[in-house]
Formats: C-alpha cells, structure tokens, sequence
C-alpha cells in the first residue's frame, strides 16, 4: 500500500461516533478536514481565568456524500455561544458599508415602503437594519446574543433576543407579523438544526417574500485554502448545489445568486416560496454550472482539501521561524474567529506572537482561545512599533492596510497566512 492510498484509507475511515448530516440524514464517513482538538474560536479568556482549564472540541468537518453539506458536529450549543457574544459587526467599517449597500438594493429591487417588514435574523448590533430606519421601513431584529442586541435597541432598532425556528416564526405570525425580506447574513453557518431554522423563514415569508441568505461560499474555501474560516460556532458550509436541495425540501425555491467578495468570497442566494410567481434569474444555472465545473458534484473534490490546510501550515511557521531566528518582533491584527483556528492548528502562541490588537473593545485585556495571546488596543502597535502584523482577519486585509499604511514610517511589513504566505510592504503601495 502506498503512502496515497493509506492516507485516503485514513482520511474516509468511519468515526467511532456516529454521526448523521445535518439536512438529510445520510450517515456521514468522509472526512474535509480534520484540524484537531481546539476551543470555541470566541471564548476569549478573561485575565483572571488564565490559569483556569479550557474546554476543548474535535475541530473535524465531514461531507455527505447526498447532499455535499461541509458540516461540523454540534460540539457546543447555540446556547452556550450565544449567551455572552464577542463579535460585534459594526466594528468592520467595510461590513457597515456592505450592509448599507444591501438594504438601498433590496429596497428599491423590491419596492419596500411603510407597510413592509424586513426581518432580520442574526441582527447583531444593529449594523445592518439601522440602514432601513431612514427610509422609513419597518424593521425586526432576532438575535440571540443579549449583550448584543442591547446595542442594538440602544440605536433605535425593535429587537427580539430570541433564537430563531420553526416554534419562533409561527409566534410572530400569531402576533399578526409576515416579513416582506427576510435577511440572514453569515447565520444559516451558525444553526445547527438547519431544517428547523428553514422551515421557520418559509412559515414567517409572505406568499411574494423574498429571503436572502449570505455565507462564504464553500467553492472559495477549497480554492483558496480557507481552512480557518471553520470553527464549532460555524456548523455547516454551503454550496449553491446543497442550498438547492435544502430549498426543494422546504418547498422553496432559489430565484437569484449574487457572487460577493466578502469573507473571502461568499453567495447570496434569494429564496421565494416554491409557489410564488418570481421567476428564477440566469445567475443561478450559471454559479451552478461554474459549481459543477470546479467539482463541487463530486465527493473526490472534498476528500482531497485536507493536503491544502497542511501546507499553508508549514509555509507559516517557517517564515514565523526564520523571522524570529533573525531577531524580528511579530504581533497580530485582529482576534476573529478565524485566526484563533489559525493559531491553534499551527500551534502559534506567545513565542511567535507577542500579542495580537483588535478595534473591539470587550476584547482587550483579555487572551486568545487557546493559544493565550493578549488581546491589546490597536495603538499597542504604535508604541511597540513591530517589525511584522500577522493579519489574521485577512479577508479585510485591504481595510487593515489602509488603516495602519502609517507602520511604513518604522519599516514594519505585513503578513497574510491565507490562501499562502504573503508579505505585504506599505512603502510599495500606490498613494
């Protein structure tokens, strides 16, 4: 047996547990990737709890082999997540932007006005609804992360702090409320009864509604070797290919797909009820057929990524190596969830890193997952003035750069891990 053959013996060989995909049953045997024991990527760690033993959870994804839904096991519950959540979207001015962007675009394609309801699930802080209050739509926030939607309510923004399903959706239509748009963003990642979570946008539509549902497109993971973007808070990883068959199992339908740059690469899909009159655009055959061109039909595609996240790895920790052997001081950007699984699957701790800087301010004091790297105030890179910024959320890399193109002034370069090592130097860039 050669060494390709034992390692994708090894790779497809049944877990002892057993585990069922989340949207169609089928019992799941093949590996995506497996990256190992890691804690939940936001339970950051207060400093006082430093010394305290963490939870930690098998990080290893499966595919169906029906459906081809990239899923994790529930390790850790919605509950357990959501009761005290670290991430607050309005602190991505790019995202704020993005979501700006979105509520003028679907208020005109679908003519909302005063007597429409645009619900929002995941709402977050506010950073998306609080776009349509001036246009005077009417808006509901359901999110389940109460220190969370405290902000949001603070702004203005009627908010539920509610998880969302089927029990949920058939609630509010009891309160007399169906939505007009139903808005999901980076959320159907995050739910791990995704039949339940359908089922309830289909009973909270009305009969000409539209859901739109944004998540990083699994085609964009493969090819660009994204393999931080999973973590336990993030259960399953869509293609247009599986998001079709969960559609027709919830008699909906997908009538248009957007290509977006955000998160690396992602989709938003709009979903009608299968009844509804609204035809189904071009653009759905055509990411469908550009799906089925890259190989996301076939489980072989699938089965092969796990190589990819290994190599990343290694092209990582020697230039971290080779950097440190020559004398050089390295700190982060960024605490997201993405690069603690980054930093955990390479094992990168305070012997690479000596800390790491966020603009979210329930983050400072406080240490990474994990690998227990301190979370300071971004002007923590002015005063130690490093050689090298890992930045860990690379998908606002152009973002981060512009902020921070001042660092050129003491010779600091940054750094991208994803989808290979890349060095940027800010005095090369274009003014």
């Amino acid at each position: 047996m050669n060494i390709q053959t034992s390692t994708l013996l090894l790779a497809n060989r049944p877990s002892d547990k057993k585990h069922s995909c989340r949207l169609c049953g089928t019992s799941l045997k093949y590996t995506f990737i497996d990256l190992g024991m890691s804690p939940p990527c936001e339970s950051f760690v207060p400093r006082e709890l430093i010394d305290s033993m963490e939870a930690y959870y098998p990080l290893h994804a499966y595919v169906c082999e029906e459906c081809l839904l990239v899923q994790l096991s529930e390790y850790v519950s919605p509950q357990a997540i959501f009761e005290e959540y670290a991430y607050f979207s309005s602190y991505s001015t790019s995202w704020v932007a993005h979501a700006k962007k979105y509520c003028h675009q679907m208020a005109e394609q679908l003519q909302l006005g005063r007597d429409s309801l645009v619900v929002e699930l995941a709402s977050n802080d506010g950073y998306l609804l609080q776009h349509f209050l001036p246009l005077n739509i009417p808006v509901l926030g359901v999110e389940p992360a109460a220190n969370v939607a405290k902000v949001a309510i603070e702004k203005g923004i009627p908010t539920r702090v509610e998880f969302f399903g089927e029990k949920y959706a058939q609630a509010l239509v009891n309160e007399g409320l169906r939505a007009d748009l139903i808005a999901g963003n980076n959320v159907l990642a995050q739910v791990p009864d995704l039949n339940d979570f359908v089922a309830g946008m289909k009973i909270l539509l009305k009969p000409e509604g539209v859901i739109t549902l944004e998540f990083p497109h699994i085609e964009k993971l493969i090819a660009e070797n994204q393999f931080d973007t999973i973590y336990h808070e993030h259960f399953s990883y869509f293609s247009l290919l599986t998001i079709e068959l969960m559609a027709e199992r919830h008699e909906l339908k997908v009538i248009d797909v957007e290509e977006l740059g955000t998160h690396g690469g992602s989709l938003r899909v709009h979903l009608a009820h299968a009844a509804s009159e609204r035809p189904t655009q071009p653009s759905v055959a055509r990411v469908v057929k550009n799906e089925i061109n890259a190989g996301l039909d076939r489980i072989e595609i699938y089965t092969s990524f796990v190589e990819n996240a290994r190599q990343v790895k290694r092209e990582l920790l020697s230039f971290l190596i080779e950097a440190k052997k020559a004398g050089k001081t390295i700190c982060g950007y960024g605490a997201p969830g993405k690069g603690n699984t980054l930093l955990n699957y390479c094992g990168i701790g305070t012997d690479f890193l000596d800390f790491t800087v966020d603009r979210n301010p329930y983050k400072h004091g406080r240490y990474t997952p994990g690998m227990h790297i301190p979370i300071e105030p971004v002007e923590a890179i002015d005063l130690v003035k490093p050689d090298y910024i890992l930045i860990l959320p690379w998908n606002l890399k152009d973002e981060i750069v512009a902020q921070m193109r001042h660092v050129q002034e003491w010779g600091a370069k940054f750094v991208v891990p994803i989808p290979g090592v890349a060095v940027i130097d800010p005095k090369e860039l274009k003014p």
